[in-house]
């Protein structure tokens, strides 16, 4: 069956009068919600992107029962993501649910320019592996993306949420990633607070929480009403966890070894400011978004030898 079927041209109408999309998941459209929701009521669970590279297969009446329950779930405000259980991020085809942050595009800005940083470094120690640490990874997307793009790497993830981390730990399995990503569960670097991680990372990455706790209260109900507050809540200003983050990372990176995060709209002048007057970093990349406003940093720990 294609798209301009009756059948689907139909339901598409529907979906593009009621569906109030959200700009941070830009991949999707009414069109690619309802292939999307079509391969799921023919029983097959798969992300958008996946969704929407095949040809919808023909469903029964049963299965188009199935489409109208899925599509007025949607409608209702449960996030695609939630309903497939599925979303992709760096060519990777991850397992979501309301366990964790369902990952964004825009996070794919961090993922890219640490994942380039990380193959710059393992090719500098040749045969040596090189160490990676993700805090607050949620269903584990940045770290699973760091290890499937460097192989050399030792990946260590954690997130305060045993919820998160049992999520992650799915991925890691799904992926066949398992012996390489080692999840814990604490907060922030609590978890690898002994000598053999001090000193040592070459990576340290994050997307913390970085709303502020006033302004989830206007937040569109598809994202504060089915994905975890922790996973948003930075405190009164949205810069509880950052600012943790720059002033505990320098104990555990290694000399010319790199932090790199996310940050929310408006938020990177500031952030820039506290990165330099930390004096622990020599070099400050920002991560740009199509606006030009800066949506990550990578920052390079100073060598004091």
């Amino acid at each position: 069956m294609d798209t301009n079927h009756p059948l689907f041209t139909d339901r598409l109408a529907r979906l593009d009068e009621a569906l109030r999309t959200l700009p941070d998941k830009p991949e999707e459209t009414s069109a690619s919600a309802l292939q999307t929701l079509w391969h799921l009521a023919a029983g097959q669970a798969l992300s958008i992107e996946a969704a929407t590279r095949q040809p919808l297969p023909g469903l029964t009446a049963p299965q188009f029962l199935k489409l109208d329950e899925l599509t007025a779930q949607r409608l209702g405000g449960t996030p695609l993501a939630h309903l497939t259980g599925r979303q992709h991020f760096m060519g990777l085809e991850l397992l979501a649910g309301p366990q964790a942050l369902i990952p964004r595009s825009e996070t794919e800005l961090l993922a890219n320019a640490a994942l380039n940083k990380l193959r710059l470094l393992a090719a500098e120690r040749g045969n040596d592996p090189v160490m990676v640490i993700d805090v607050c990874t949620g269903s584990g997307n940045l770290a699973l993306a760091l290890a499937h793009g460097v192989p050399r790497a030792q990946v260590f993830a954690a997130d305060l949420s045993e919820d998160a981390v049992s999520l992650a730990q799915r991925n890691a399995n799904h992926l066949d990633l398992q012996d390489r990503v080692q999840l814990r569960s604490g907060d922030l670097l609590a978890p690898f607070d002994e000598p053999n991680f001090h000193g040592q990372v070459d990576l340290l990455v994050c997307n913390p929480p970085y709303i502020s706790s006033g302004k989830l209260e206007t937040m569109p109900t598809e994202i504060v009403g089915f994905e975890p507050r922790l996973a948003f809540d930075g405190g009164p200003f949205g810069i509880r966890i950052l600012q943790r983050l720059m002033r505990e990372a320098p104990r555990f990176l290694r000399p010319g070894g790199w932090l790199a995060f996310e940050v929310g709209l408006g938020q990177g002048p500031a952030v820039l400011q506290w990165l330099n007057k930390t004096g622990h970093y020599d070099t400050i990349d920002s991560v740009l978004d199509a606006e030009g406003q800066p949506r990550a940093f990578l920052a390079r720990h100073k060598d004091t030898a």
